[in-house]
């Protein structure tokens, strides 16, 4: 049988009930009820305390070594080894109608134990100003390692240079390709541009296993041929056409239309590519379809989100995805930047976007201090242990599974669901990060999402008190999310030391989850003084893409 604990330190109490009970040695008292945990509670009165079975029968775990009182009969050998519990029955006798009256009227007191003992087992997660500010001054000092000639090989945020020094003014016009390769699919986009106005056209073409598995001539000769049959679609095949690349696989960037892959990634393992310079590949397989396309520039994801961003403000200078994956860049002064290959850069331009590549930072061992034991959990059986340890903190491919971490904790101490744990909630991702944003969106004292995502793990029936409790839990791991998150930007806004810098924002998570914007907002403002905006940014892998091809070729 699950035991439901409600706990409180009520040793002091415990001496008029237990007259030759030392209590001096007893450290605390936990009580807690089996069954449903709905009817049974604790009665106090000045300073006697009295235990009363309704439908649910009372136990005490005793942590100490003291001799049980006569009074009470051990029922169960100590279960654990962390603390020397002793479980006991009390035989105190059938209980009058008075006393389970008075009870109920005292059911509150119960469930405020419970809260208080679900927020303690969560006191880790919710995270300081203090902290936030280590954080902060820990991932600057990883930012300014990255930056440097002398210790960017050794840097956990590398900072890689992206060579784009032009965001978007305004005066950009005509038309330009982007092309979003990062997955089993790949799009290819027309966007039409005549100042503040724009025209989108798209298209989504499928990758064959067999193609992501063959060579790499075999895969670029397939996308040129996509673009080739996408440009005769829009009659555009005689006119030269900028392209912007978004190549979503990890790279190493030595210029703007220079870009070699480091590893495959996404089920994909096409011979020949690893290494090489990517932006090459397609224009070989470009020329050998005799298309008009000039590959004006590769990027990732990060960088497109704030080149989307800056075409409608022209103060956006940091960009930031908070999806599946997290990652930043932002706009630094070209002279701090020592990592850029001479030749490939105009050193007469003062800027330079940085691809940060922050979702590493926390690798040796520098964010000990706010890592949670539900964060080494996730990092152990991840596929990359003791890598990406801020991204795992913090994304979307890993909040749902640290929810449920914490959850199942709960439920096995007894707090949630009467100790009775649904087979789901056991298993390795079953709790999907929507459900976080789900639960959260219920509105204050109502929990329609949160059960029915309850009812889809197997838990029917719930009480209003377990529901609250499984929404303060999703709260404190979005919350630590969004805060984390807001350390980055912050110490990103200190490092630019201007006023109104827009953030450029795109990802699931920060799209859906109803409460990160604002989290973010507050707690920025509260760990640094300049004035700033955050702003979803549109489709920064497509568009952003094509307003960097069209800003490059405008440009020489």
């Amino acid at each position: 049988m699950r035991k439901r604990v409600i706990t409180g330190t009520i040793a002091s109490s415990m001496a008029s009930f237990y007259p030759t009970m030392n209590t001096s040695s007893i450290p605390s008292i936990r009580i807690a009820l089996v069954g449903n945990g709905r009817t049974g509670a604790v009665i106090l009165a000045s300073r006697d305390i009295k235990f009363v079975e309704t439908a649910c029968n009372l136990y005490i775990y005793q942590e100490s070594k003291t001799p049980l009182p006569s009074r009470a009969k051990l029922v169960s050998k100590p279960t654990s080894t962390r603390l020397n519990i002793a479980t006991t029955k009390l035989l105190e006798g059938s209980t009058t109608e008075c006393e389970v009256g008075r009870a109920m009227k005292t059911s509150t007191l119960c469930s405020d134990l419970i809260k208080q003992e679900i927020r303690d087992a969560c006191k880790d997660l919710v995270l300081s100003n203090d902290q936030l500010r280590l954080v902060m001054q820990k991932l600057t000092d990883e930012i300014n390692k990255g930056l440097s000639k002398e210790t960017h090989d050794d840097a956990i945020v590398k900072c890689f240079t992206t060579y784009v020094q032009d965001l978007p003014n305004g005066t950009e016009k005509g038309n330009f390709l982007a092309l979003d390769l990062g997955g089993t699919n790949f799009r290819v986009l027309l966007i039409t541009l005549d100042r503040q106005n724009f025209d989108m056209k798209s298209k989504i073409y499928a990758i064959p296993q067999s193609l992501m598995l063959g060579t790499g001539t075999q895969l670029f000769d397939h996308i040129a041929q996509c673009l080739a049959l996408f440009v005769k679609d829009l009659n555009l095949q005689n006119e030269v056409l900028p392209l912007g690349f978004t190549f979503s696989f990890p790279l190493t960037q030595h210029g703007l239309t220079e870009g070699h892959l480091v590893r495959w990634t996404k089920g994909f393992n096409c011979s020949g590519v690893i290494g090489e310079d990517v932006v090459a590949l397609l224009e070989d397989a470009i020329s050998r379809r005799k298309v008009k396309i000039d590959v004006c520039a590769i990027l990732n994801d990060t960088t497109g989100t704030l080149m989307s961003c800056a075409w409608k403000n022209r103060n956006c200078r940091i960009g930031l995805i908070v999806g599946t994956g997290s990652n930043a860049c932002y706009v630094e002064k070209t002279k701090n930047v020592q990592c850029a290959i001479p030749g490939n850069y105009s050193t007469s331009k003062s800027d330079m976007l940085i691809n940060t590549e922050w979702g590493a930072f926390g690798e040796q061992d520098v964010l000990d201090f706010v890592i949670t034991e539900f964060d080494r959990a996730i990092d152990e059986n991840s596929i990359n242990p003791n890598k990406q340890l801020f991204e795992k903190m913090i994304s979307g491919m890993y909040m749902g599974e640290l929810t449920r971490l914490v959850l199942e904790k709960l439920v096995n101490a007894g707090f949630l669901f009467g100790g009775k744990c649904p087979n789901d909630l056991r298993k390795r991702g079953k709790f999907f990060t929507k459900y976080v944003s789900e639960i959260e969106n219920d509105p204050k004292g109502r929990y329609t999402n949160c059960r029915e995502v309850l009812a889809e793990l197997g838990m029917r029936n719930v009480s209003d008190q377990d529901c609250e409790n499984v929404r303060y839990v999703c709260s404190v791991v979005s919350r630590r999310a969004a805060h984390l998150v807001s350390a980055g930007i912050a110490a990103l806004l200190n490092k630019i030391g201007e006023n109104n810098v827009t953030v450029g924002i795109d990802g699931s998570v920060y799209r859906f989850h109803p409460h990160f914007h604002d989290l973010m907002t507050v707690k920025i403002n509260e760990l640094q003084k300049y004035k700033f905006d955050l702003m979803l940014s549109e489709d920064g892998s497509g568009r952003g893409a094509a307003l960097v091809a069209a800003v490059a070729s405008q440009r020489r």
